[in-house]
């Protein structure tokens, strides 16, 4: 019960796209409303359809997202030292990776909606959290968002489901490949588990 609380809160977190004049707290009220509705809604997610989740992704999260930080904080120090070409293929890796976990996690959407509860500056940056809730049976799922401003946009660059920030839990498992493979042991790995390979 808990992983299906977690993987439909990490699903609802990652659908929620940005707005140029929006304050973040209004943009993760309104929006996840609408995603969730969306899920609901569309047989074919609920059934795990992978083209049918990829569009939604490519069109409601892509746009809320700076990939490239999320990929480079993901990856950690050893980004520095990558060439363009292995920075493309990592973020690509890392986009299917995302999506091929979701994929199973939106056919868990079924009932919930979200509350925000609270939004917080992080102190030296310009950075903020915006707190909230997944609600439904059982116990509410904690699911925080780390936006940054870029230009005339928020953009997700952190998602923290239940007390597990996403892209720090993915650092630390890059982590142990870099350190024995480098980046392109990273990228194969990537690959390797795209292509549905076990964790």
């Amino acid at each position: 019960m808990l992983h299906r609380w977690f993987t439909a809160a990490a699903a609802i977190a990652i659908c929620v796209p940005a707005f140029a004049q929006q304050a973040p707290d209004a943009l993760v009220r309104q929006i996840s409303g609408e995603v969730i509705e969306a899920a609901k809604a569309d047989k074919a997610i609920q059934a795990g359809d992978v083209a049918r989740i990829s569009a939604l992704v490519d069109t409601k999260v892509m746009p809320a997202v700076n990939f490239e930080v999320m990929t480079r904080s993901a990856v950690g120090p050893q980004w520095r030292g990558a060439t363009p070409e292995q920075r493309a293929k990592l973020q690509t890796e890392f986009k299917a990776l995302l999506l091929r976990v979701y994929s199973g996690a939106l056919t868990q959407v079924k009932d919930q909606t979200v509350e925000v509860t609270r939004t917080q500056p992080v102190q030296g940056s310009t950075q903020v959290v915006v707190q909230s809730e997944v609600r439904g049976k059982g116990e509410p799922i904690k699911l925080d968002y780390r936006l940054d401003r870029f230009d005339d946009a928020w953009k997700i660059i952190d998602v923290n489901v239940g007390g597990i920030w996403l892209v720090q839990s993915y650092r630390s498992q890059f982590g142990q490949v870099l350190s024995s493979g480098g980046i392109d042991g990273l990228i194969t790995r990537l690959v390797e588990l795209n292509k549905g390979g076990k964790g």
